[in-house]
């Protein structure tokens, strides 16, 4: 046990001195520091070795009768020759414990106690004053002793060696100060079944590192820093918990890494965090506040630096920030899932500006423009990730949008006399989002959307070459206004993860000509891990009850649906049910294989949709897939590409970016 430090006992008000530490090098500065509950084990062993060195070797042995001490027979001496280095050996004739006083203990489980932990000293044996310091050392370290003092008597039968012991109080009663994070039914376990007992040092050691480990565990700094056993035989525990001060924002030039001005407004950052000023100082807390304010998308690089403030067990929190540029164009490409036929149709490019930081408080704008040979989408997004003046990170988003897609999904197989079909949509809407519990979070919105058919020239069309109606109001354009409310689910395990998604759409006829209807949805996902592989399965499904447009029909088929068959080709339906099951596998660097398996049916719903498209193309309503495939790990998400079959023998290749729905 090295010596004491810091940690120190004191009994019947009297602080007891720490054994002098030996001379070490300076350590680190550390936010808290203590040392093991022994502090006064060096002393009290220090003292008695002091004492037997003066008794033993010269002998000053007191008369049991007359208290003179007179000089003892030399024959009783004799030279260690058992490799002691010559120490003088003295004959002993009886071994005793006695109370500081002389006199027998109260308790003789004391008594039995203190003799167990002798050793070397018995009746009849030559000891030399090395060999009575170890069993000194013996006693006061079992824990149960303040003070233990060897004492040589001269009696008519030879040398009396007594070693008068002090025990500790009696336990009756625990007082802990500055514990503010750990929970008092922790020490009050630990100390259930000491109470009239002998207060057992070696026992409040185990406590002492038990609630250190207890801090440490979950990542605080605190610690005992100090311990006394107070007059009555109530003990002590000051404990130390460091105290975050000041959090202190520096930003610092992504190039040099000199401080330099930034653009985000400190308050703006100081809001994301969870540790505040006046808590305890969590490791594991500051760590989770890092990766907080890294998800922001503002922050090249966070860091939290701990700074002790002066002799207190207060910190100062220092955050280094660099910031990420805050906005720019961009430009790019890719391919809709919705065109299916030529070599070049169904490539769209891009063209966007986005500022990831408006006003310095982490608002969110992007403008983009997507264009291809039949696609085009203008898309307006203000998000404002959590709204001033809400505690319950609520965000905002607004979007404005309007986009023409291929209508082959619901209205495919044109005739050679009849251009492609688009649907034309003006949509315009708010959102609120925020986490109501853990792994739940939710979202409530109004869109109002205007969308109609129009036909390859542009012009506004309210029936298809199959006289499928287009519209569900019998105009060129349907008007909805949709209250959405939606919930997800994500939880992400070691071995398994899941995702639910539930989402409900309301059209609100606030005029007599806008939609009325009730869309639900859901969608799980479900993996495994299995041994080096792992097992994805997903289901989705939904229905709409009331008046809606036949575009917005539930379409059946395609990547993200129904491998094997072209998008939308097995149906359309009111109602819809997609199961999906894979396993992939690891295969080497960011190479995965895939085999995969979905089946999809419209529930007898197609001909129930306006105009029943599904039915005038012959679609059959439901089928199968199957296949495999290869996935590459990039900064999009997978980049998928499969081959699949489907119940009609027919075969196809699929390409996608990201997971599938």
């Amino acid at each position: 046990m090295g010596p004491g430090r810091d940690v120190r006992f004191v009994s019947s008000g009297v602080k007891l001195p720490c054994a002098d530490p030996s001379p070490a090098p300076a350590p680190a500065p550390t936010l808290l520091s203590a040392a093991l509950p022994f502090a006064h084990i060096g002393r009290a062993i220090d003292s008695a070795v002091r004492h037997v060195a003066r008794s033993l070797p010269r002998l000053p042995v007191a008369r049991a009768e007359t208290g003179v001490p007179p000089p003892i027979p030399l024959p009783r001496r004799q030279k260690d020759g058992g490799g002691g280095g010559g120490e003088e050996r003295v004959l002993i004739s009886e071994v005793a414990v006695r109370g500081k006083d002389g006199e027998p203990l109260e308790r003789p489980e004391l008594e039995a106690a203190a003799a167990a932990a002798l050793r070397v000293c018995r009746p009849n044996a030559a000891l030399t004053v090395r060999e009575v310091q170890e069993d000194v050392h013996r006693v006061v370290e079992s824990g149960l002793f303040r003070s233990c003092m060897p004492v040589a008597v001269d009696t008519r039968d030879g040398i009396r060696l007594v070693f008068e012991v002090e025990p500790n109080q009696d336990f009756h009663g625990l007082v802990c100060e500055g514990a503010n994070m750990l929970p008092s039914k922790f020490l009050e376990e630990a100390f259930h079944d000491r109470h009239g007992k002998i207060i057992n040092i070696r026992h409040l050691d185990q406590v002492i590192k038990s609630v250190n480990g207890w801090y440490q565990e979950r990542g605080l700094t605190g610690l005992v820093s100090y311990a006394e056993i107070l007059s009555g035989g109530i003990l002590r525990l000051q404990v130390s918990e460091a105290e975050v001060n000041n959090i202190n924002i520096r930003f610092l030039d992504r190039r040099t890494g000199e401080p330099t001005v930034g653009k985000t407004q400190p308050e703006t950052i100081l809001r994301h965090l969870t540790t505040k000023k006046g808590q305890a100082y969590n490791r594991a807390q500051v760590k989770r506040d890092v990766e907080t304010i890294l998800t922001m998308g503002i922050m090249e690089d966070v860091t939290i630096i701990p700074q002790p403030v002066g002799d207190s067990n207060k910190v100062d929190l220092v955050m280094n920030l660099v910031e990420r540029p805050s906005g720019g164009f961009s430009a790019g490409g890719g391919i809709s899932s919705g065109i299916t036929n030529g070599p070049l149709s169904g490539l769209i490019g891009s063209f966007a500006y986005s500022h990831r930081n408006v006003f310095g408080r982490n608002k969110k704008l992007n403008l983009s423009l997507e264009r291809g040979q039949i696609d085009s989408i203008f898309r307006l997004n203000y998000t404002d990730p959590w709204i001033d003046g809400d505690n319950k990170r609520t965000s905002r988003t607004i979007m404005v949008q309007n986009s023409r897609t291929p209508g082959t999904l619901i209205h495919g197989g044109d005739h050679p006399d009849h251009g492609p079909i688009t649907i034309g949509r003006v949509t315009a809407g708010i959102e609120y989002s925020r986490p109501f519990r853990p792994k739940w979070s939710g979202t409530l919105g109004l869109i109002f959307q205007h969308a109609g058919a129009r036909d390859d020239k542009g012009n506004p069309i309210i029936r298809d070459f199959y006289n499928s109606q287009l519209t569900a109001s019998g105009n060129a354009y349907d008007d909805t206004l949709l209250a959405k409310l939606e919930s997800v689910y994500t939880d992400s395990g070691d071995r398994s993860s899941t995702m639910f998604v539930f989402n409900v759409e309301q059209g609100l006829p606030v005029l007599p000509e806008w939609l009325s209807f009730n869309r639900v949805t859901a969608r799980l996902r479900q993996g495994y891990e299995i041994g080096p592989a792992r097992l994805l399965l997903s289901a989705s499904g939904g229905h709409v009850e009331g008046n809606f447009s036949p575009h917005e029909a539930f379409a059946i088929g395609g990547t993200n649906s129904v491998r094997g068959y072209e998008e939308g080709a097995v149906g359309s339906g009111r109602s819809y049910a997609v199961g999906s099951g894979e396993i992939s596998c690891r295969m080497f660097g960011p190479l995965e294989g895939v085999v995969f398996g979905d089946y999809g049916s419209d529930l007898s719903s197609g001909p129930k949709v306006p105009g029943d498209p599904a039915g005038a193309r012959g679609k059959p309503g439901s089928g199968y897939g199957y296949g495999v495939g290869i996935r590459v790990d990039s900064p999009l998400g997978p980049l998928r590409l499969e081959y699949a079959f489907n119940d009609k023998q027919a075969r196809r290749f699929h390409f996608g970016v990201g997971y599938r729905n």
